[in-house]
């Protein structure tokens, strides 16, 4: 099947505060730039106290680049500057494309426990299309297919082709997969992945090795390899793993299994100019898009 991937780094999800006050940990961001080309930024939302997440995110623009929001619990209520109106639910996924310039608001709701749980994903564009129409595609969880290998691992595909079922997301510029995988407990699952594309995991429940030919992380007892659990060299949840190049990727699941979001895409190499929620190749064309916001010119 080719060379397996090897980790490169295990990222901590680190606690930030965005929005009105919405509470949130950030799996990666502005710091990493270009490292995961051409994703730029991940978010974890998930809170059961109504007072982390209520303000929300107001009024705000975004152009030059891609916002996916992914809802396990609770929901996103969203609106915008083109009058599109709508909610985003358990299972459900909105891909929004902010090309050229659009002003929304995103304000989550929990359950009536209180509990909302999601992740917001933004990709780039490369400079010939990031002046694009604005389009959203909102995905019901009906809508997302779910497909079971012979070892029992489970996989949502939100964007990507698996022996054949195609995920409902189509025509993103970067070639992406998104993807939400469940391997069972103590289970191998291999998965293989274009050679040159950018390839990160992160993981949301249990824990596991993502990186099995890596001695420390395992030993032999009569020639059968077992993985050390108590050594602290699995990946548990709200940790990002980015990995080298390679034509896939082999986890090895913990004792509970280990569930993860697997993103897969192809690198731009431009250079990123990016403040807020604008991210464009220059300077010039940054401070042009504010001056457009400043003018009610912004939304083309």
């Amino acid at each position: 099947m080719g060379n397996i991937r090897k980790v490169r780094k295990i990222l901590k999800s680190m606690p930030t505060i965005e929005g009105a006050g919405v509470h949130l940990k950030r799996a990666f961001g502005f710091n990493h730039v270009p490292q995961l080309d051409p994703f730029l930024l991940l978010d974890d939302f998930h809170s059961d106290d109504p007072k982390n997440y209520i303000m929300g995110f107001p009024w705000h623009p975004h152009r030059g680049m891609e916002t996916i929001t992914y809802v396990l619990q609770g929901n996103v209520e969203h609106g915008d500057s083109m009058g599109n109106k709508g909610a985003t639910g358990p299972g459900d996924v909105q891909w929004m494309t902010a090309g050229s310039g659009i002003i929304h608001q995103e304000m989550p709701k929990g359950e009536s426990n209180g509990n909302l749980w999601g992740f917001q994903l933004w990709a780039n564009l490369p400079a010939s299309r990031k002046m694009m129409d604005p389009r959203y595609q909102e995905v019901k969880s009906s809508q997302i297919p779910e497909i079971t290998m012979d070892n029992g691992t489970r996989i949502k595909i939100i964007c990507g082709k698996i022996n054949g079922v195609q995920g409902p997301v189509k025509d993103i510029v970067t070639d992406p997969e998104y993807l939400d995988i469940a391997v069972p407990p103590k289970t191998t699952f291999e998965y293989p992945t274009k050679s040159g594309y950018t390839v990160i995991a992160y993981v949301i429940e249990g824990d596991g090795h993502f990186d099995p030919e890596n001695d420390q992380y395992s030993y032999e007892v009569d020639g059968a390899k077992y993985f050390d659990l108590e050594s602290g060299s699995s990946t548990g949840k709200e940790n990002l793993v980015m990995f080298d190049d390679g034509e896939r990727i082999v986890v090895n699941a913990g004792e509970n299994g280990v569930r993860f979001l697997l993103m897969t895409g192809k690198a731009i190499g431009e250079p990123v100019a990016w403040y807020g929620p604008v991210v464009m190749n220059t300077q010039e064309e940054l401070q042009q898009a504010f001056k457009d916001y400043r003018n009610g010119t912004f939304v083309k």
